[in-house]
């Protein structure tokens, strides 16, 4: 059974080569646009890891991850999220991981490294 991956990321261009890449390594994907409509899909559908663009519209990276982790279902408060961001030097790790990241992933995104990250974290 694949696994089913929901990427947050406002821009168009890098959502559409993240998800074509994952997709050759048939993961099931799906996106949005910014941290609410991640609450908003989380509430009817279960993933096996988010990756979280940081700067996105109405509701950041970080708030959505806090917001994620204080979620009632346990399973879905701990889904892995990578924080995918083209500012990690706007955040220090340790602020990273009081939100609740698990690991980030630098812009300009090296796709071999996202694949890596992604299954790392999805194949236990």
């Amino acid at each position: 059974m694949s696994k089913k991956v929901l990427i947050a990321e406002d821009s168009s261009v890098i959502q559409n080569l993240t998800k074509k890449i994952l997709q050759m390594q048939s993961f099931d994907i799906s996106a949005v646009k910014n941290g609410q409509q991640v609450l908003d899909v989380l509430q009817n559908k279960h993933f096996d890891i988010i990756l979280m663009d940081i700067n996105m519209p109405v509701m950041d990276g970080m708030e959505c991850t806090r917001n994620i982790r204080a979620m009632s279902d346990p399973e879905k408060a701990r889904i892995p999220i990578i924080a995918i961001t083209g500012n990690a030097q706007n955040y220090s790790i340790a602020e990273f991981k009081e939100a609740g990241i698990d690991d980030y992933l630098p812009k300009p995104l090296n796709f071999d490294v996202l694949v890596e990250t992604v299954k790392k974290y999805t194949e236990s």
